[in-house]
C-alpha cells in the first residue's frame, strides 16, 4: 500500500513538473532535430548509401560458393560395362567449391566505388538541409508564441486601463461633467476589448499547439514555451555586401553541396556506362568430387572415390560487347544527358541561392527600417495619447476623440511588436546563411 502510495505520488510529481515545464528555443530545436521523421527517413537514407557502399566494396572480392548434389536412379538404367539396359539402384554424389573474380570490367568497379562516396555524401548534405529547414521552421513557431505572447499582454493591459476609465468617467457623469454617452462609448470599448483578449489568447493557444506538434510532442496541450523578452539583436551581418554573404553562403550552405554531389554522381555515371563498351576479363576455378555407388558391381569405398575423383578447373573468360539492341549506347547517351541536366541543376541552385541571399538581405533591411519606423510612431502616439487622456479628463474631450486616440496607440504598440519579431526572424535568416545558428538569439 505504501509502494503504491509513493508510485503515485511519483506519478503525479512527474505529471506536474511536465505541466510546468517551459521549452527554451534551444530545448524546442534539439528535440526537433531527435524526433522530426523527416531528418529520421533522411538519416535512413544516409545508412542505406553507405550499404550501397559495401556493395561497391564486395565487386572487387572473389565469389566463394560451395556446392552439393546427390541422386538416386531406380529402375530401368543402362549398365556402363554391357551397353544393355536393365534394372538397378544407382547413387551418385557430388560437391565442390567454386571462386569466381573479375580482373577487368572497364573500371566500372571502380567507378562505382567512388560513386558510391559520392552518394554518401549527398545524402549526409541532404540530412544536413532538412536539420536546416527544420530549425528555421522551428525558430518562426517558437518567435510566433512570443508575439502572440507580448500583443496578449498589450490587450491586457489596455483593458485594465479602460475598466479604470470607466470609474472616472462614471464619477465624472455622476458629477454631470460629462455625458451619459461618455460612459456608453467607454463600456463599448471594453466590450472590444474582451472580444480582442479571447481571440489573442486562442491566437497563443493555436500558435503553442502548432509548435507542438511540430516537434510531435503526445500533450501538446500542456506544451509552453519560456517567455524570454528578446531584445532587437545588434548584428554586423547587415553591415556586409550582398555579395559577400553570398560568397559565404556558396561555401557553406547545403543546397550548393548537394547539387555538386550530384553533379559528379552524374559523371560517375556516365563514366560506368563507358565502361560497358570496354572488354571484360574474368577468372574462375572450382575444385570437386563424385563418388557413385550400384548395385551392379562392386565400387570403391566412399573416401577412395573422393580421393580418386578429385578435379580442378581453371578458367578464364573474356567477353567483348558487340552489339546489344542499342542498350549501352543509349545508356551512355541517357547518361551524358543527365550530366547536363545535374549540371544546369548546379547552376540554377547558384542562382536560386543568389536571388534567396538578396531577397533575405532586403528582407532584412526593410524589417530594420519597419521596426524603427514602428518605434517612432509609438512615441507619437504616446505623446498623443497622454494628451487626449488629460483632456479627456477635465471634460476638454469626449469620449469617441478619447477612444480614437487610445486605439491608434494600441495599433502602434502592436506594430512595433509585429515589426520587432518580423525582424529577428528575418535577421536570423540571413545569419543563417552567412552561417550563424539560428538558435543564437539574444
Amino acid at each position: 500500500m505504501k509502494k503504491l502510495i509513493v508510485a503515485s505520488f511519483l506519478l503525479f510529481a512527474i505529471a506536474i513538473q511536465a505541466q510546468e515545464k517551459k521549452w527554451t528555443l534551444r530545448e524546442c530545436v534539439d528535440y526537433a532535430l531527435d524526433n522530426n521523421i523527416s531528418i529520421k527517413q533522411s538519416e535512413l537514407d544516409v545508412e542505406q548509401s553507405k550499404i550501397n557502399k559495401k556493395d561497391a566494396i564486395g565487386n572487387f572480392l572473389p565469389s566463394l560458393n560451395a556446392s552439393a548434389s546427390h541422386s538416386w536412379s531406380i529402375g530401368l538404367s543402362e549398365d556402363p560395362l554391357s551397353g544393355s539396359n536393365i534394372n538397378s539402384t544407382n547413387k551418385n554424389l557430388s560437391g565442390g567449391i567454386s571462386s569466381s573474380v573479375t580482373l577487368y570490367d572497364g573500371l566500372q568497379n571502380f567507378n562505382q566505388l567512388y560513386r558510391s562516396n559520392l552518394q554518401i555524401l549527398a545524402s549526409k548534405y541532404q540530412l544536413d538541409k532538412m536539420k536546416d529547414d527544420t530549425s528555421l521552421f522551428v525558430a518562426n513557431s517558437f518567435l510566433q508564441i512570443l508575439f502572440n505572447k507580448e500583443q496578449l499582454k498589450v490587450l491586457q493591459a489596455q483593458f485594465e486601463l479602460s475598466k479604470q476609465e470607466r470609474e472616472r468617467t462614471q464619477e465624472l457623469v455622476n458629477a454631470g461633467v460629462l455625458p451619459e454617452g461618455d460612459l456608453l462609448e467607454i463600456q463599448a470599448t471594453i466590450s472590444t476589448q474582451e472580444q480582442q483578449i479571447v481571440n489573442a489568447e486562442n491566437a497563443v493557444t493555436i500558435s503553442k499547439i502548432q509548435l507542438a506538434q511540430l516537434l510531435l510532442l503526445p500533450n501538446y496541450k500542456n506544451f509552453d514555451i519560456a517567455e524570454v523578452n528578446y531584445t532587437v539583436p545588434p548584428s554586423e551581418v547587415l553591415s556586409e555586401a550582398p555579395e559577400t554573404i553570398i560568397s559565404k553562403a556558396k561555401e557553406t550552405r547545403n543546397e550548393i553541396k548537394i547539387a555538386e554531389a550530384n553533379a559528379e554522381i552524374a559523371d560517375y555515371n556516365l563514366k560506368i556506362a563507358r565502361g560497358a563498351r570496354q572488354p571484360s576479363l574474368s577468372a574462375s576455378y572450382r575444385f570437386g568430387s563424385n563418388y557413385f555407388q550400384s548395385d551392379l558391381f562392386d565400387t570403391d569405398d566412399f573416401e577412395t572415390q573422393l580421393t580418386d575423383n578429385k578435379s580442378h578447373n581453371i578458367n578464364l573468360q573474356l567477353n567483348i560487347p558487340i552489339f546489344n539492341g542499342f542498350s549501352i549506347g543509349n545508356n551512355v547517351k541517357r547518361n551524358k544527358v543527365n550530366l547536363e541536366q545535374a549540371k544546369l541543376q548546379l547552376e540554377q541552385a547558384k542562382l536560386d541561392l543568389e536571388s534567396t541571399v538578396y531577397q533575405a538581405y532586403n528582407d532584412a533591411k526593410g524589417a530594420l527600417k519597419a521596426y524603427e519606423a514602428a518605434q517612432k510612431t509609438l512615441e507619437a502616439r504616446q505623446l498623443a495619447f497622454n494628451y487626449s487622456k488629460e483632456r479627456y479628463n477635465v471634460g476638454l474631450s469626449n469620449a469617441f476623440d478619447f477612444n480614437q486616440s487610445r486605439t491608434q496607440f494600441i495599433s502602434a504598440q502592436s506594430d512595433v511588436i509585429r515589426t520587432k519579431y518580423d525582424y529577428i526572424f528575418k535577421l536570423k535568416v540571413l545569419e543563417f546563411y552567412f552561417g550563424i545558428p539560428i538558435t543564437d538569439i539574444n
